[in-house]
């Protein structure tokens, strides 16, 4: 898929956007100045902005507990984010909902979701809705490999399936589930392999190359528009930091030498690709380093926002519950 400068620099710009908002909710749960617990998407950054990249912004998604990431690709007001980490009524959920239920159905970002594989059966029905309305409608799923032991993983592939529904699985596969390496809960490892079993192509690309991602959707989304129904694309990532947070990161239980080797200049998705845009002509080292000053820019103004609003008045707790 060819690309132009504009679309590159924006790619770039998303990943640091969505690296530096995530450490910088860690300094503000380690201060308190936030609360409940927090799953960063550190190291992760290609899938969401590579997948989304490939979407238009009617396409809809449904994210994970992990969703900050997939928030911020598919478009996200940070402030709104932001506002909803502080508990504000300007935050996306009005201060309700907190990090694991963000949600923006404007730009048609569906929901965080701190159920493990509850995003799926939500995509199914948003790519059924996409199918009625003949629009060239696309629904995308983000999942981990954690996800792929539920049984909502296997129902969703094959009722897609049987329905040719306009639907992309994005599994993210970060090498653990929570404290648990993939390979110990797994007997077989590549999650493509259950795309044959349903009926549909499935395909593993490194999640760690954003461009790889992005071309790897772009050919499900290609699919899905002219009716021959979902794909099951596997990223091959890691996440780089803890699973979960709340007062402070828990202690690190993985080899020094693994995460050097993720973390490594050459694998690390965002360095990586800076190298690429940098080492081809097309972005100026200068020009990274004024990417990186906005993204601060634009974070410390977030936090003042947030810092703004108002906390949610005790008499609204039941507005706007579905159920009490």
């Amino acid at each position: 898929m060819s690309s132009g400068k504009v679309e590159l620099v924006e790619i770039l710009r998303k990943m640091i956007l969505i690296r530096e908002f995530d450490q910088l909710a860690i300094e503000l749960r380690k201060a308190r100045r936030i609360h409940g617990a927090l799953h960063p998407y550190v190291g992760e950054e290609a899938v969401a902005v590579g997948a989304c990249a490939a979407l238009r912004p009617a396409d809809r998604i449904t994210s994970t507990h992990r969703g900050h990431g997939h928030c911020i690709a598919k478009g996200a007001d940070i402030n709104r984010m932001m506002a909803e980490l502080f508990g504000r009524v300007d935050g996306y959920c009005k201060g309700k909902g907190g990090s694991m239920h963000i949600a923006d159905f404007a730009i048609g970002m569906l929901g965080a979701n701190g159920i493990v594989a509850g995003g799926m059966p939500i995509a199914c029905g948003a790519a059924l809705a996409a199918q009625l309305e003949e629009a060239g409608g696309v629904a995308a799923c983000f999942f981990g490999d954690g996800a792929t032991g539920e049984g909502e993983f296997h129902e969703t592939l094959n009722i897609a399936s049987l329905w040719k529904l306009p639907l992309l699985f994005v599994c993210e596969n970060n090498q653990y589930g929570a404290g648990n390496a993939v390979e110990s809960v797994r007997a077989v490892t590549d999650i493509s392999l259950h795309a044959p079993a349903y009926g549909m192509p499935g395909v593993s690309v490194d999640g760690n190359d954003v461009l790889a991602v992005r071309d790897a959707t772009g050919e499900a989304v290609e699919r899905a528009r002219r009716g021959a129904g979902p794909t099951l694309i596997h990223c091959k990532t890691f996440r780089s930091l803890f699973h979960a947070m709340r007062d402070v990161p828990p202690p690190e239980t993985r080899s020094a030498d693994l995460l050097a080797a993720w973390r490594g200049r050459d694998r690390d998705p965002i360095t990586r690709f800076e190298d690429y845009v940098t080492g081809s002509g097309i972005v100026t080292a200068a020009e990274v380093l004024a990417i990186r000053g906005q993204v601060k820019r634009d974070l410390e103004a977030a936090v003042d926002f947030a810092e703004a609003s108002p906390y949610p008045d005790p008499k609204d707790l039941l507005v706007d519950m579905f159920a009490e």
